[in-house]
């Protein structure tokens, strides 16, 4: 076969490719390239809108469902929607589950002292808490292409401590952690966990702020310079699994870093209301910093939720943010994994 013809068989499979297509998305598939700045080759550009296309076939079918009162919150094609689910797993999820000789250990040495005796325990907190207007919460950051979601809720964390000690909002250094927390276990874009984080801001004595110590989206050599620390910790506390303790320390302590379960085919797509989704498991594989909770209309069980602040940009979710279910057994493993650090 000359490589004319060859060229000529390959374009007439693209075009039939092509005529596949749903037409009438022809123009929102156009805007929503520009709107999030995406080009591909001729090969790309027929692949990625066969997956677009499907995607925004499931969301528009999730919505249509959610106008009919069928589950709580919206989704919406966002910059995510031009891959598969195995490739946004790839893209996102760096948690790595400790093995469970790791668990024994240092785990139960930090339970958390003032676990509620009974559900009138709850008469004493706050029916609403919301640290992002209390300015113990920085700008939402973007992990992109570098499996860290781990180390965004350790200096989420710790920066509203030192807010709380010092009465100064410092945004610390996801890129220190990245580089330099691979003694500890974590493996820097490749996954890791935010107790092996934690572990690492105390026996280092120090960690960078964000502006001495940029983030850059890949593993870089450890430059941590303990002339330029801008936080430190002097020890952190793991909870038990249980909301109720959870929403006690989220009351009384602040923002705590936490684990969830990511359903790739609709997390990611998350847009409005109260995420909750029947498929979601309590294998955590994706980390988060809880920053409150409330509830929306009248207080039941169905209508509370977490709020949360991911590390996926701000152009994701609420400005960044999402609201979980809360008290639906542990929706999503949202309790499974949380700490709290000391200064």
């Amino acid at each position: 076969m000359t490589p004319a013809v060859f060229l000529v068989i390959l374009c007439l499979g693209v075009v039939s490719s092509a005529s596949a297509f749903d037409h009438s998305l022809d123009v929102d598939w156009e805007e929503w390239k520009l709107k999030y700045d995406k080009s591909y080759s001729l090969e790309e550009e027929v692949l990625k809108r066969a997956v677009w296309e499907e995607n925004v076939k499931r969301i528009r079918l999730h919505n249509m469902e959610n106008s009919l009162g069928l589950n709580t919150y919206s989704m919406e094609i966002n910059n995510f929607a031009d891959l598969t689910d195995e490739e946004f797993n790839e893209l996102i999820s760096g948690f790595t589950l400790p093995i469970n000789d790791t668990v024994k250990s240092p785990w139960k040495r930090a339970l958390y002292s003032n676990s509620p005796k009974s559900w009138h325990w709850r008469d004493t907190l706050p029916k609403s808490v919301n640290w992002l207007k209390e300015g113990y919460v920085s700008r939402v950051k973007n992990q992109k292409k570098c499996n860290s979601c781990w180390a965004f809720p350790v200096t989420g964390a710790i920066e509203a401590q030192m807010f709380k000690k010092t009465g100064k909002r410092t945004p610390l250094s996801v890129q220190n952690l990245v580089d330099c927390s691979k003694p500890q276990g974590n493996r820097g874009c490749h996954g890791g966990t935010t107790y092996n984080a934690f572990q690492y801001v105390l026996l280092n004595g120090g960690l960078e702020a964000e502006s001495t110590y940029p983030y850059e989206a890949k593993e870089g050599l450890c430059r941590y310079n303990p002339m330029k620390s801008a936080a430190n910790i002097t020890r952190f506390v793991a909870l038990p699994v249980d909301e109720d303790v959870l929403m006690d320390a989220v009351a009384t302590k602040g923002p705590i870093a936490t684990g969830i379960n990511v359903v790739s085919s609709s997390l990611r797509f998350y847009n409005t209301g109260v995420y909750y989704e029947p498929r979601c498991k309590r294998i955590v594989n994706h980390a988060v910093l809880v920053i409150g909770y409330g509830f929306e209309g009248n207080e039941t069980y169905t209508n509370n939720y977490w709020l949360v602040k991911n590390s996926w940009g701000k152009q994701w979710g609420l400005g960044g943010y999402m609201k979980i279910a809360k008290d639906r057994n542990n929706h999503c493993g949202i309790a499974s994994f949380a700490q709290y650090p000391i200064v």
